[in-house]
């Protein structure tokens, strides 16, 4: 049996990032979680990190301003996994991606690198809108730097993680079922595609020693959750045993709403309407086929159990 990889996830407290750290030791990777200096004044993620360990995962502390550290710290790996948030837009985590693909490079021994992506493909976007293309730009700039430095990579396209988009039924601003009426995008029928995060975790993990994964872009296409607004709305309703009133939202309409938006301090929810708007109006996600360079998880890895939205759903009730 061929020996698992060393993986070292850096943002491992993260909503994704600890995920991949239970997925990687599940899977028996001997797993490094990155420790940072300053993690010591927060208690939550301290424990998390304590309850890793306790799991067998092991904890390197170096900083991602520290070069020579962070170096050090990745030469202790075979894969890197970046699962730093990217929720706060125009922040500090480009730059820190930046720095640890610098040290990768100079490291020399690592022949996977995962960045932190977990969305929309950025490739697939170059037609996106403003304000919400600087998510985009970003992502690829951050591409470019990978693959002009030769670093071997895998590019996870995990579409709408679910506890974000299905259980509140699509709707902004909030995770939580409607109780009365529910916001329809357009016709609702727009096929998006909503993943379990636990299941991004594992077909991330299960890519990283995979030939067939090696420089190319993986999109999570679970085929039962391939749905429309309506689908997932109707889910809802027999689950709950409750009809919502539904109120269409034109193009025109939603994208008005960004005007009701400060741009100075909501800017993140200006993204946000125009993410929504490609995925609910456009249909980015599904209005592409998946070319020769590229694969799809649950074709590669059909041994996974994945997580339906009408189980996920159920714990909403």
């Amino acid at each position: 049996m061929d020996e698992k990889s060393r993986v070292l996830v850096v943002g491992g407290t993260g909503y994704i990032g600890r995920r991949i750290v239970r997925a990687s030791l599940a899977q028996g990777h001997p797993t490094l979680v990155l420790m940072r200096p300053e993690i010591g004044l927060d208690i939550d993620k301290l424990q998390m990190l304590l309850s890793f360990k306790k799991q067998g995962a092991r904890l390197v502390e170096a900083s991602i301003d520290d070069h020579p550290g962070l170096v050090a710290a990745v030469a202790q790996a075979d894969v890197v996994i970046s699962a730093m948030s990217g929720s706060h837009i125009r922040s500090h985590n480009l730059l820190l991606q930046h720095k640890l693909v610098e040290a990768i490079k100079e490291a020399g021994n690592v022949k996977r690198f995962i960045p932190s992506e977990f969305g929309m493909d950025p490739l697939r976007m170059r037609h996106a809108l403003e304000p919400g293309n600087i998510t985009f730009v970003e992502k690829m700039d951050l591409r470019r730097a990978i693959e002009e430095a030769n670093i071997p990579h895998t590019y996870i396209s995990a579409n709408c993680f679910a506890a974000i988009f299905c259980p509140n039924l699509c709707q902004m601003r909030t995770l939580l079922p409607p109780k009365e009426k529910v916001h329809v995008y357009g016709d609702g029928n727009i096929k998006a595609i909503f993943v379990d995060e636990d299941d991004v975790a594992t077909y991330t993990i299960k890519s990283i020693d995979d030939p067939r994964t090696l420089n190319k872009t993986i999109y999570l296409r679970p085929q039962e959750n391939i749905l429309t607004q309506n689908d997932v709305i109707a889910k809802w309703e027999k689950l709950s045993g409750k009809v919502l009133e539904k109120i269409y939202i034109t193009a025109d309409e939603f994208l008005a709403s960004m005007k009701d938006i400060h741009a100075d301090t909501d800017f993140a929810n200006q993204v946000g309407v125009t993410h929504y708007y490609h995925i609910f109006y456009e249909g980015c996600l599904t209005n592409f086929e998946i070319g020769e360079d590229e694969a799809e998880a649950t074709m590669l890895y059909p041994e996974v159990q994945y997580t339906s939205m009408d189980e996920y759903m159920k714990i909403y009730l």
